[in-house]
């Protein structure tokens, strides 16, 4: 059995076929224009106008697109919130966020940075695993954006499981993992630090699998982050801590990652059970303003 002092991994990652992680059918698409940007994940979806009416097929291979490529992007989009909102609607049920500030009159939230409010999401996470449902994927629209700088990049959680050594593998196979509201950093936003206390009191840690499956490809894939997930139940806290190190650094990867560069009107949106992502922190103080719908998922398993 492996023990916390037992050598930690640190060579490259696996390089697993990417035909078997895309989770695709290798059905062409008729209505929409896709364009990977990796072999594994993430594609360029053109031509849409997502502010127009589409049909019920249009949705329907956009929603298989999602689920092959894990990240679609978009690219000159004239989006309202509310507009963005009811796009992502067609995937189900939209989350009221827990402590985050939203656009007034819509369940989208707003992500707002500059020289006085510096970028906080440049640290590997999916959104929201501290609910016992967390969600099943978020619509991100860039409203103004730097430049230069302030690429947000996706790891395919997928591919990051399958490139595990089999030691560990078979090690996290029915381990779970608590996930909670961890506490507000220093330096933040007075009025956000109270709403990030008042919701970590109202809200009990919950336990996800440390591997979950996905409820439609069936992909195992490896669910903890490094925001969200504070120990894995059942194990010394050193030892919880050491592996958990491990795990988190699979979402480092270049081989499993996509980047993508931000211009006024992109959108992207992420399958947010398959995949961790990471938003660049580099343009400060340089503003950058970002507002984002998010889907509700299901319970884990």
């Amino acid at each position: 059995m492996t023990t916390s002092s037992d050598p930690v991994h640190t060579a490259a990652p696996a390089l697993v076929p990417r035909e078997f992680t895309t989770g695709g059918t290798g059905e062409p698409y008729r209505l929409l224009d896709l364009v990977p940007q990796t072999p594994g994940i993430g594609a360029e979806v053109r031509g849409l106008d997502l502010s127009a009416d589409h049909g019920a097929e249009t949705f329907a291979e956009l929603k298989r697109a999602l689920l092959e490529w894990k990240v679609l992007f978009f690219r000159d989009q004239r989006l309202t919130a509310q507009r963005q909102a009811e796009v992502a609607a067609h995937w189900g049920e939209l989350e009221d966020h827990a402590f985050l500030p939203k656009v007034e009159g819509t369940k989208a939230i707003r992500l707002e940075h500059d020289g006085s409010r510096p970028g906080t999401e440049n640290i590997w996470h999916s959104d929201v695993t501290f609910s016992e449902t967390p969600p099943l994927g978020s619509l991100l629209r860039a409203v103004q954006v730097p430049e230069v700088g302030g690429d947000t990049l996706w790891a395919d959680m997928g591919a990051a499981y399958d490139g595990l050594p089999q030691d560990v593998k078979d090690r996290i196979e029915n381990l779970r993992a608590v996930n909670e509201i961890p506490l507000p950093k220093g330096g933040a936003d007075a009025a956000l630090v109270e709403s990030i206390e008042a919701a970590r009191a109202a809200r009990e840690p919950v336990s996800h699998p440390v591997v979950r499956t996905h409820p439609e490809t069936g992909r195992k894939l490896l669910y903890v982050n490094a925001v969200f997930t504070s120990r894995i139940e059942g194990l010394p806290e050193q030892e919880s801590r050491d592996l958990l190190d491990l795990l988190f650094r699979q979402a480092h990867y270049p081989e499993y990652q996509v980047r993508f560069h931000w211009e006024p009107g992109s959108v992207a949106f992420w399958d947010n059970r398959a995949v961790q992502h990471y938003a660049v922190s580099d343009y400060f103080p340089r503003v950058r303003v970002m507002e984002r719908v998010t889907v509700l998922g299901d319970r884990p398993y």
